[in-house]
C-alpha cells in the first residue's frame, strides 16, 4: 500500500527521523530548496512547507542568507515550582544540568515595564472586575545566562495597590519581594494560588523575543493568587519555550486534611 501523507508531511517526517537519528546533527544545514525538490520531485511550495513545519516544531531555524539550520532542541532545564521558590515571575527556581561558565546556576536576570490599563475581558473575568476597570499591568522578560527564557504578564486591580508602596511591582521598597510579600506589606494575606497549564502556538512577537519560529509550540502557564477571602489579587500570563524548559512541581501533603484522616483511619 503506498503512502498516503502528502508530500510535504512526508518530506517533514524524513527531515526530523534524520534529525532524531544524528544523521544531520545541531548545526548542520538542512538540505537546500533545489536538493529536496530533486529528492522528492516535489515544488517549490511543497518543499517550503515542509521546511515550514520543521521550523514550527523546533527542529530548525532559518539563517537570512545562509540557510536553515539544524537547532539544539535538548531541554537547558526545568522550572521547579514550589510554595518555598523565590517568586519570580513565574515563582520557580531553576535546576540546570552544568549551567553556567563554571558549572554553577546561571545568571539570571528580568527587565519589567509596568502601566495602568483598562482590564481586558477576559483579564477582568479572572479578577472579578467589571471590563474596563483599571489594573496595573507588568510584562516581564526573564533570562538565564543572557538566553531567552519566559515571558510573563501581570496584572493587578489598580483599586487594590493604588496609593500604596506596591502599586508598581518593580519599584519602591517592596520591588521584586513577589506577589505574597508585596501584598502583605498592605495588609492583604495571599493563601494560595492556581495555575492552568497548556500548549499552543507562538504568537509573532512571542516567537521573536524568545528566540524562536512563529508557530512553534510554547508552554503557556496562567496563575492567579487568592487572598484569604478567594479574591483574586493578581493574574498572570506566562510563556516558555515548549521544548527547551519542563516544568516541574513540588506537591506538598499535609496532614490536617479531614478527608485523609478518614480515608488513612479507614485502610488501617
Amino acid at each position: 500500500m503506498g503512502d498516503s501523507r502528502p508530500v510535504y508531511q512526508r518530506i517533514a517526517d524524513d527531515l526530523r527521523r534524520r534529525i532524531d537519528e544524528g544523521e544531520l546533527s545541531v548545526g548542520d544545514r538542512i538540505p537546500s530548496r533545489a536538493e529536496l525538490k530533486r529528492a522528492y520531485a516535489a515544488s517549490d511550495q511543497t518543499v517550503d512547507r515542509a521546511v515550514r513545519v520543521l521550523k514550527a516544531a523546533g527542529y530548525a531555524s532559518g539563517q537570512f542568507g545562509r540557510g536553515v539550520f539544524v537547532s539544539d532542541r535538548v531541554p537547558i532545564g526545568a522550572l521547579v515550582r514550589s510554595t518555598a521558590a523565590v517568586d519570580s515571575p513565574l515563582a520557580a527556581r531553576l535546576s540546570v544540568p552544568d549551567a553556567g561558565s563554571a558549572g554553577g546556576a546561571p545568571d539570571l536576570a528580568w527587565e519589567a515595564v509596568s502601566t495602568t490599563t483598562a482590564a481586558p475581558a477576559d483579564i477582568a473575568v479572572r479578577l472579578g472586575l467589571t471590563p474596563g476597570e483599571r489594573v496595573m499591568c507588568t510584562r516581564y522578560e526573564y533570562l538565564a545566562d543572557r538566553r531567552p527564557l519566559q515571558l510573563a504578564t501581570s496584572w493587578e486591580p489598580l483599586a487594590l495597590t493604588e496609593g500604596t508602596d506596591v502599586v508598581f511591582p518593580e519599584r519602591g521598597p517592596y520591588a521584586r519581594r513577589g506577589v505574597r510579600g508585596r501584598f502583605a506589606a498592605i495588609g492583604i494575606r495571599v493563601v494560595h494560588a492556581r495555575e492552568i497549564v497548556g500548549s499552543r502556538p507562538a504568537t509573532s512577537p512571542e516567537a521573536e523575543a524568545l528566540g524562536c519560529a512563529p508557530g512553534q509550540c510554547v508552554t503557556a502557564v496562567e496563575r492567579t493568587h487568592y487572598d484569604a477571602e478567594e479574591r483574586p489579587v493578581e493574574t498572570s500570563d506566562t510563556v516558555v519555550l515548549g521544548d527547551r524548559w519542563r516544568l516541574e512541581y513540588d506537591i506538598a501533603f499535609t496532614q490536617d486534611n479531614p478527608a485523609m484522616a478518614q480515608d488513612s483511619a479507614a485502610s488501617a
